[in-house]
């Protein structure tokens, strides 16, 4: 079997495999392939790769010949008639955004697999991409926060005088939120933060912050660890709540999202009047419309004398750990798939091949994307 490595497109620094990981896929008896220059973003040249046994090629000569394509964010609908039928296609396709491209993959005969599907359990955590580039995001959005912050973090007590430190609030506790509060705790702020999953809540205090709570949420136990749409009262009480705490903090950090959804909008016009000139939002979920009313995605924006960054890439800002990371996960779900002898073997049966699975040679599998492309 051939396992074909791709370049990213432009604006993307992270590579699927970086070299010592694909000479660890080729220890299972694969044969790995790179495209020229897929790790150059990342700190890995293609002379690298060739030092760990992988061979370079032209990117169409990859598409035609690859068993199984390696990829972050997919292929375009243009190079899906260069793959041969019954290829293997897997990274972050985000096919519940693109039912347009999961229809291409299915005509053509091709299997999908979309990492982002992989189901929160205890044992898929080893292969968990969202999670292992959320942690990044939420890291790299403090310091953005911080370069564009134009105060303190922390306390300080000089000769001059005493600054207070910075107030940080924290819309979403999940794998990025963590990471931000633990990070924005180390910078010396004073750190609160709100979910709509009081599971979380033990989490949230034990890294230093305070959690904010709010009455009649809707019970998200049966999610698999994502957020969940909300009741209209539900949303009101969260709104006065953020509005409250909105006014009085110098930093906002927005995680927010439903997966298949539009972010929610958490930060109205009326709430970014209420902060002080010079305040921060960083917005990780700009890439799903974002947590604020003026959020734009790869842009910052000043509104009301507020700046809002709209960043959902910063785990590219950081490509060798990145690759590093998503390697590592890929590796691990690749033992679901290939067999000792370096073959394919695709077992449906399996609860994380199951749910990661888009398309099956060419019949889409999942069953909500059958219904989202249904309506």
């Amino acid at each position: 079997m051939i396992a074909g490595i791709l370049k990213e497109p432009t604006g993307e620094n992270r590579v699927s495999l970086l070299p010592d990981q694909a000479e660890a896929l080729i220890k299972k008896n694969v044969e790995v392939w790179v495209e020229t220059d897929a790790g150059a973003g990342a700190y890995a040249d293609t002379g690298a790769y060739h030092a760990k046994g992988v061979r370079s090629l032209p990117r169409s000569e990859l598409l035609s010949k690859s068993d199984l394509i390696l990829c972050m964010q997919g292929i375009g609908m243009q190079e899906i008639g260069q793959l041969k039928k019954g290829t293997v296609v897997l990274g972050i396709l985000q096919p519940l955004y693109n039912t347009e491209l999961v229809l291409q993959y299915a005509r053509a005969g091709i299997t999908a697999f979309s990492m982002d599907l992989l189901p929160r359990t205890s044992r898929a955590q080893s292969m968990d991409v969202l999670s292992s580039q959320a942690n990044i995001a939420g890291y790299k959005a403090v310091l953005a926060a911080a370069h564009h912050y134009g105060r303190y973090f922390p306390m300080l007590m000089t000769a001059a005088g005493s600054i207070p430190p910075a107030k940080v609030l924290i819309l979403g506790a999940g794998v990025a939120g963590l990471q931000a509060i633990a990070t924005a705790r180390r910078l010396g702020a004073v750190v609160e933060v709100f979910d709509t999953r009081p599971a979380v809540k033990e989490e949230v205090m034990s890294l230093g912050a305070k959690f904010i709570d709010v009455d009649g949420v809707a019970d998200a136990s049966k999610s698999g660890g994502y957020a969940v749409d909300q009741t209209e009262q539900y949303r009101m009480k969260q709104q006065q709540k953020i509005a409250a705490h909105i006014a009085k903090a110098d930093i906002v950090i927005t995680t927010a999202q439903i997966p298949g959804k539009k972010a929610p909008l958490l930060i109205t016009e009326d709430m970014l009047k209420t902060m002080r000139s010079g305040s921060v939002i960083v917005d990780i979920a700009a890439a799903s419309g974002g947590n604020t009313a003026f959020t734009q995605d790869e842009k910052t924006v000043c509104a009301h004398g507020v700046y809002i960054i709209g960043n959902s890439a910063f785990p590219s800002d950081m490509p060798y750990d990145a690759s590093r990371l998503y390697g590592k996960n890929i590796l691990n779900f690749l033992h679901l798939i290939i067999d000792k002898e370096g073959t394919l073997k695709i077992d449906t049966d399996d609860d994380l091949v199951k749910g990661t699975c888009v398309v099956l040679n060419g019949e889409i599998m999942n069953e909500r994307i059958k219904n989202v492309i249904g309506t």
